[in-house]
């Protein structure tokens, strides 16, 4: 069996997030390539009957079959770890498979698990749906309301799953305050950090015990492919998570992982650049007439905005707003003219949707109600273009929205 991820000792400790990001995990084949080898094998051979019993047994080191575990895969687990702040980490094939696998790894028939109200809609259906068909009781409540979580804690309860920034209405949850409320009652909390990325947040270093990404989003950033990675300690992904791995199949592809290694290496750069024409944007709109509300973490009119400078780097590159009617948004989304309609995030190109119709549309409108999520409202995915081009295009749109406000 593979050894679980581990960062070659290379003095790492000292080193900081950019230079992390370029190099941690680098692992050069004898010909010493300067880009990471794509190893595009499903299996490995060894040299003897008795070395490939050995490996199966676990006492040998190597790779086995790459369903769970494959030299390319493990370097982008190994970066992105060290990045993290993470003892380990294991690359799936999505993030959805990362958030399922990851939530199943820490439950079973008889637990119950507690989740934010406001959460990404394939979330909600993994929480409000298929965990109750495996027997696993679920409860939704405020995020911000620590007060909440405590009250809705069983004896049977055994973890928190939390969405900060929330999609789409970028509500924040205290990681810190949170954790130790969860660790007090002996239960687990489990972070998606994929809106924030690593280069805007660290929920790990804020006490969390298990990250979970959607690799599609920053960490790729260009559109290219789906991936995702669970983040927790050495023991518990070693014992509970790759186990389940191993036998169910949510494999990272080596090619998909290639591409997010690469990903990982300018991800600190687009991040910085987007999360600043986000900011400048978030303010342009909401100093124009057509719009009732925008939010944006580092806005001071953001009510949690002394959370956000305390635990993000930076505002992030979502921005979201009420136009107030369905006919308003979509009249701005179609107006649009640079800034392309799609569900996706955390791309270069700077993509908009309408929540309600597309990634939220299946939740029931008295949950999108209570979420926040109204027919008007729309969100911005703030890319790296030019912040003038970029506020020329929203203006133009919200001028066209004016007229149905």
């Amino acid at each position: 069996m593979v050894d679980l991820p581990r960062d070659h000792e290379t003095g790492q400790d000292s080193w900081q997030a950019e230079t992390i990001s370029v190099r941690s995990g680098l692992d050069r084949s004898e010909f010493g390539e300067t880009a990471e080898a794509i190893y595009l094998t499903s299996g490995f051979v060894y040299d003897s009957a008795e070395a490939a019993e050995a490996r199966f047994k676990g006492e040998e080191p190597g790779f086995i079959y790459s369903r769970y575990g494959n030299p390319t895969v493990r370097m982008f687990e190994q970066r992105l770890a060290a990045l993290d702040g993470a003892e380990a980490c294991y690359g799936t094939a999505s993030g959805m498979a990362a958030i399922w696998a990851g939530l199943l790894a820490h439950l079973k028939a008889g637990d119950h698990l507690v989740a934010s109200r406001v959460l990404f809609g394939s979330c909600i259906y993994i929480v409000q749906t298929l965990l109750p068909r495996f027997g696993i009781e679920t409860t939704l409540v405020d995020g911000a309301d620590l007060a909440a979580w405590g009250a809705a804690v069983r004896p049977n309860t055994k973890a928190f799953f939390i969405e900060t920034p929330a999609n789409p209405t970028l509500a924040l949850i205290d990681i810190a305050a949170l954790a130790e409320l969860a660790h007090a009652q002996g239960v687990r909390l489990v972070v998606d950090n994929a809106l924030a990325s690593p280069a805007v947040q660290s929920p790990a270093r804020l006490g969390a015990d298990c990250v979970i990404y959607s690799a599609t989003k920053h960490i790729d950033g260009q559109g290219r492919c789906l991936g995702g990675a669970i983040l927790a300690s050495a023991e518990w992904l070693s014992k509970e998570f790759q186990p389940f791995l191993r036998h169910t199949g949510p494999a990272l592809s080596p090619f998909n992982a290639w591409v997010l290694l690469k990903g990982l290496e300018t991800l600190a750069l687009r991040v910085e650049r987007a999360s600043a024409n986000a900011l400048t944007l978030a303010q342009a709109i909401e100093a124009h007439g057509a719009v009732r509300r925008v939010f944006y973490p580092f806005l001071d009119s953001f009510p949690q905005r002394e959370l956000a400078r305390r635990q993000m780097a930076t505002g992030g590159t979502l921005v979201s707003f009420d136009l107030g009617t369905k006919a308003a948004a979509f009249a701005f989304l179609n107006a649009l003219d640079i800034i392309d309609i799609s569900n996706n995030l955390g791309d270069a190109k700077s993509l908009a949707t309408h929540p309600a119709t597309t990634t939220h549309r299946t939740l029931p409108e008295a949950d999108r109600d209570t979420a926040g999520i109204g027919p008007g409202l729309v969100r911005l995915s703030i890319g790296l273009e030019s912040v003038a081009d970029l506020s020329r295009d929203i203006t133009r749109a919200l001028d066209r929205a004016r007229s149905l406000v």
